[in-house]
C-alpha cells in the first residue's frame, strides 16, 4: 500500500487515485529568465522518481509541468538585453529543458506554456468574475481573498494572521491587500493579449490553474513543487480553481523540501547559486541525480563537496556490484529454485529480500534513502555470495542483475549514456596521438583500444612511467582502468 504526505492535510495518507490505474500529476515548471539551478534540479529529480515509482508499481501516469514565459523577471532581463520578453524566454525554456536532458531528468508529457494558454486563462478569469470571487480595477483583475471560506487550508494559515503587517503597495487598486492579481493591465514596453478588461497580461499564479484544468481536468492526482510555493502561490492556486469550478482542484498536495549550499540558504547576495549546467562540468550527472535521491524529499538538503564525495563512495559500491553481475551473468534462463545449492538458495532468497525492502521503502511516502539503504544491503549480500562461490550461477546472476537494473533505475540510476560525446573523443583522440598512435575510428570505445594496447606495449617493454602516464590522463578524463595480470579492463568512473 503506498501512502504520501498530504500537505493539504499534514499528513501521511493512502494513495488512492481519481481513476483507477491512473494518476494525474501536475508540477509547477521553471519561470525561466535564468539558467536552471541546482534548486530546479533538486525539485525534479525528485519528482521524477516519485514518477518513475509509480510507473513501477503499474500506474499509467500523465506528467505534465508548466513553464513561465511572461513574468516580471523575464520582462525586466529581457528588457536589460535588448530582446522581446517572448523571444527571451523561448531562449532560457531550451536550455533550462536541454539542461534537465543533461543532468537525466525525464521530460513530463507536456510543457505548456503560459503565453500559449491565454485563452484559457480568460475563460477561467471570467467564471471566478462571474461566481462572485473576483472584480476588475482599472484594467487589472483581482481574486477577493476573504470571499473565499476555505483560503489559507493548504499552508495551515488564518486569515486574521495574514492580515497582520499585510499593505497595499504604491499603484496597487485591489481592496484588500490579501488580494492577488489575476490579471496585469499592460505597462509600456511589455508584451500584453487582449481582453475583456483591455491590454494586458495574466497574473503568476492563474496560469497553473488553467494549465492543469485543462490537461487533467479535476479533480487530478497529485499536484508538486518546491516547498516555497506553498505559500501563496499554491494557497492561491486552490483558491482560484475552486472559486472558478466549484469542484476540488488536487486531491494530494506533495512538495520538495529546500536545497541549501554548504548549509546556506541559495541566494544572488551570497553568490552561492550553481547553475545546472555548472554543476555538470564538475560532477557526474549519475552522481548528481545519486546525492539528491540520498535525500527524502521532504528533508532540506544540504549541497556540499564533502556530500557529494560521500555520495560518490555509495554510488561506486553499487556500480561495482553491476559489473561485477554483469561479468557473472548467463543469458536469460529462469533460475530453477530446487536445483540451486545452499549458498545459491541463500542468494536467492536476498534477492526477494531486496525488492521487498525497496518497495516498502517507496510506499512510505517515497522514501528514498531507505530504498538506497535496502540497496547496500543488497550489495553486501551479493559479495557475500562471491566470496563464497568461486563459480557464481549464471542465472542467478541474471536475476540479481535484472532485480538491481529495475530497481535503480526507479532511483534514475543506470542510465544509458551518450557514450561517442564529441569533447570526449578529441581528448582520447589526443591521448592516443601523443603516445603514437592512430586514431583510425573515431568512437569511445575503438579509442580506447587503441590506447590500451599502447599502454600494454609500455608495460611489456616495462615503461612503466609511460604505462602510469597513460592511467592518469584516461582517469583526469573520467576513464578508470583496471589491471588484472595481463588483463586490462577499462570503465568511465
Amino acid at each position: 500500500m503506498l501512502k504520501v504526505y498530504n500537505t493539504l492535510g499534514r499528513k501521511k495518507e493512502e494513495f488512492v487515485p481519481v481513476e483507477e490505474g491512473k494518476v494525474k500529476m501536475y508540477v509547477c515548471g521553471m519561470t525561466v529568465y535564468s539558467d536552471a539551478h541546482i534548486g530546479h534540479a533538486r525539485t525534479y529529480v525528485a519528482f521524477d522518481i516519485i514518477r518513475r515509482y509509480l510507473q513501477h508499481k503499474g500506474y499509467d501516469v500523465t506528467y505534465v509541468q508548466n513553464i513561465t514565459d511572461v513574468d516580471d523577471k523575464i520582462i525586466k532581463a529581457a528588457n536589460e538585453q535588448g530582446i522581446e520578453p517572448l523571444q527571451y524566454s523561448a531562449m532560457y525554456a531550451e536550455r533550462c529543458l536541454s539542461d534537465m536532458d543533461k543532468l537525466g531528468v525525464g521530460r513530463a508529457d507536456i510543457y505548456p506554456k503560459a503565453s500559449e494558454s491565454i485563452g484559457d486563462i480568460i475563460s477561467m478569469i471570467e467564471k471566478i468574475i462571474e461566481n462572485g470571487y473576483g472584480y476588475v480595477a482599472d484594467g487589472d483583475v483581482y481574486f477577493s481573498v476573504e470571499k473565499f471560506k476555505d483560503y489559507g487550508k493548504l499552508s495551515g494559515q488564518k486569515l486574521e494572521e495574514m492580515k497582520v503587517g499585510a499593505r497595499i503597495e504604491p499603484g496597487e487598486k485591489k481592496r484588500s491587500p490579501l488580494d492577488f492579481a489575476l490579471w496585469k493591465k499592460a505597462k509600456e514596453g511589455e508584451p500584453y493579449w487582449e481582453s475583456p478588461w483591455g491590454e494586458g497580461r495574466p497574473g503568476w499564479h492563474i496560469e497553473c490553474s488553467a494549465m492543469s484544468s485543462k490537461y487533467l481536468g479535476l479533480p487530478f492526482d497529485i499536484h508538486g513543487g518546491g516547498h516555497d510555493l506553498i505559500f501563496p502561490h499554491h494557497e492561491n492556486e486552490i483558491a482560484q480553481s475552486e472559486a472558478a469550478t466549484g469542484r476540488d482542484f488536487a486531491k494530494y498536495w506533495l512538495h520538495s523540501g529546500m536545497l541549501k549550499v554548504r548549509g546556506e540558504k541559495m541566494s544572488k547576495s551570497l553568490g552561492n547559486i550553481i547553475n545546472v549546467r555548472d554543476a555538470l562540468q564538475k560532477w557526474d550527472a549519475e552522481l548528481l541525480r545519486f546525492f539528491f535521491a540520498s535525500y527524502h524529499y521532504r528533508s532540506p538538503a544540504d549541497f556540499s563537496e564533502e556530500n557529494l564525495e560521500m555520495a560518490g563512495k555509495g554510488l561506486e559500491r553499487i556500480r561495482r556490484l553491476k559489473e561485477e553481475l554483469e561479468e557473472a551473468a548467463g543469458d536469460e534462463r529462469e533460475v530453477e529454485e530446487s536445483k540451486l545449492d545452499e549458498n545459491e538458495k541463500e542468494y536467492y532468497d536476498s534477492i526477494a529480500l531486496f525488492r521487498k525492502k525497496f518497495e516498502e521503502a517507496m510506499d512510505d511516502d517515497f522514501n528514498t534513502p531507505e530504498a538506497i539503504a535496502s540497496i547496500f544491503e543488497f550489495v553486501k549480500d551479493s559479495n557475500r555470495y562471491f566470496m563464497k562461490c568461486s563459480r557464481p550461477n549464471k542465472n542467478l546472476c541474471r536475476y540479481a542483475l535484472n532485480t538491481l537494473l529495475e530497481l535503480g533505475k526507479v532511483l534514475t540510476l543506470f542510465q544509458e549514456k551518450k557514450e561517442d560525446n564529441e569533447k570526449d573523443i578529441e581528448k582520447l583522440v589526443e591521448v592516443v596521438k601523443k603516445h603514437g598512435g592512430e586514431a583510425k575510428d573515431a568512437s569511445i570505445g575503438k579509442l580506447m583500444e587503441e590506447i590500451l594496447k599502447i599502454r600494454q606495449a609500455a608495460r611489456k617493454e616495462k615503461n612503466w612511467s609511460k604505462a602510469d602516464a597513460i592511467r592518469d590522463e584516461l582517469a583526469e578524463l573520467g576513464f578508470e582502468i583496471q589491471d588484472a595480470g595481463n588483463e586490462t579492463k577499462w570503465r568511465r568512473k
